[in-house]
Parts: structure tokens; C-alpha cells; sequence
């Protein structure tokens, strides 16, 4: 169930970003700016006192990384979602925070719709990487490109589903694009989940990644 109050940490060694941040946020009763640190270290010491349900961090810190801060996070604190801004926007670095398994990651001169909308689709369980960022991932993926063994045990619809989920496109989506129900939608994604055994939505894009299922849109 959506809570309708979501409590944020952000993380950057920059001040005046962290109250940039403070700013774009200034009204919305959904998310609150509780906490901030400017180290990572500092970030998991206020976790392991205090409660969040969503980390906002940068990557470039003093110390501790932010891609560190990032992994830490999501293998000790399972139910907080990590919503990476940065000005980092290299296929290597991008490919990192996706193994990470943060549920977003937007560029930092991205404007106030888009960090809402980010922050509206992570709350909602499911993930954000700007088209920005997933360009990156997707530009040298060829088309033709011999599927990998273990992604024959999806059947072609599966696979066709698969890539739309990457691209983000929710159940309804899905159904209305390929003219099939939300439930078989939703059944197809469970048979898929399993067959790849993964366990979220952000398991299956790292599935996809690995075997080169998805291509330039």
C-alpha cells in the first residue's frame, strides 16, 4: 500500500545542492527533506539511528562513494528506495548503480518535473533512469545479436514483454500496446520473474543487460 508521506536523506558534499534539492521539494507534502549528510559515512550513521524510506545521493564524495553508499544501502536496508543524482553520465559508472540495484537514477541538471516524476515511479515500486541514462546502456546493443543460452527458456511474447518492462512501460501499458489483458500481462511477468530468477523489476533490467535483450529505441 502507498504510504502518502515519504522521509528523505540526502547525501552530497555540496551544500548548495542539498538545498537546491530542499527547494524543488518545498510544498510537496508527499516527500520530506528529514535528514542530510555530506559524507557517506555520515549518511550510514544517521540510518542506523533514525528511520528514511528514501535516499537521495550524488556519487562523487569525499571518502566513501556515493556508488558505495549505494550498495551498502541496499544490502543492509532493504525497504529504502535509492534515487541516485549525479553528474556522472559514463556507461561504466551507470552500469554500476544498475548492479547496485537502485531503483532511479537521474542527471543533476535535470529539472523539477522530472526529479517528482523519479521519485513518484520509485515510490510506486517500480524504477526511473532517465532517457538520458539508459541511452547510455542501450546505444551499442545490437539487434541481431544471438540470444544467450539462458534466455531461451522465455518464450518470444516473454522476451517482447521483457524489453517493454526495461523500457519502464507499466502493466497497463503493456496491455494496451500488444492488445492483451493487464492479467495476462501481469501473469506473463511472473512466469518471466521466475524463468530468470529474479526477484524485482530491477533484477529482471540487470537479466536483460546481461544477455543484450534490449535495443536503441
Amino acid at each position: 500500500m502507498e504510504k502518502e508521506n515519504y522521509d528523505i536523506l540526502i547525501v552530497d558534499d555540496h551544500q548548495m545542492f542539498i538545498d537546491g534539492i530542499e527547494s524543488l521539494l518545498i510544498g510537496q507534502d508527499k516527500y520530506r527533506i528529514k535528514y542530510h549528510a555530506n559524507a557517506g559515512q555520515t549518511a550510514l550513521d544517521l540510518l542506523a539511528n533514525h528511520e528514511i524510506d528514501i535516499l537521495i545521493s550524488d556519487l562523487s564524495m569525499p571518502g566513501m562513494s556515493g556508488a558505495e553508499l549505494v550498495k551498502i544501502v541496499k544490502e543492509k536496508y532493504h525497504d529504502i528506495k535509492v534515487l541516485v543524482l549525479s553528474m556522472h553520465n559514463n556507461r561504466e559508472t551507470v552500469g554500476e548503480i544498475l548492479m547496485s540495484e537502485a531503483e532511479g537514477y537521474i542527471l543533476k541538471n535535470t529539472g523539477k518535473k522530472e526529479l517528482l516524476k523519479a521519485l513518484d515511479r520509485i515510490t510506486e515500486g517500480s524504477t526511473f533512469y532517465s532517457k538520458a541514462v539508459m541511452s547510455l546502456m542501450l546505444e551499442k546493443i545490437q539487434k541481431q545479436k544471438q540470444v544467450a543460452e539462458e534466455t531461451r527458456c522465455l518464450t518470444e511474447r516473454e522476451l517482447e514483454i521483457l524489453q517493454l518492462i526495461v523500457q519502464e512501460f507499466s502493466s497497463e501499458e503493456i496491455a494496451d500496446r500488444l492488445y492483451i489483458s493487464k492479467r495476462t500481462v501481469d501473469t506473463h511477468r511472473k512466469h518471466i520473474l521466475k524463468k530468470t530468477e529474479s526477484k524485482t523489476i530491477v533484477g529482471l533490467i540487470k537479466f536483460a543487460f546481461r544477455n543484450e535483450l534490449v535495443s536503441p529505441s
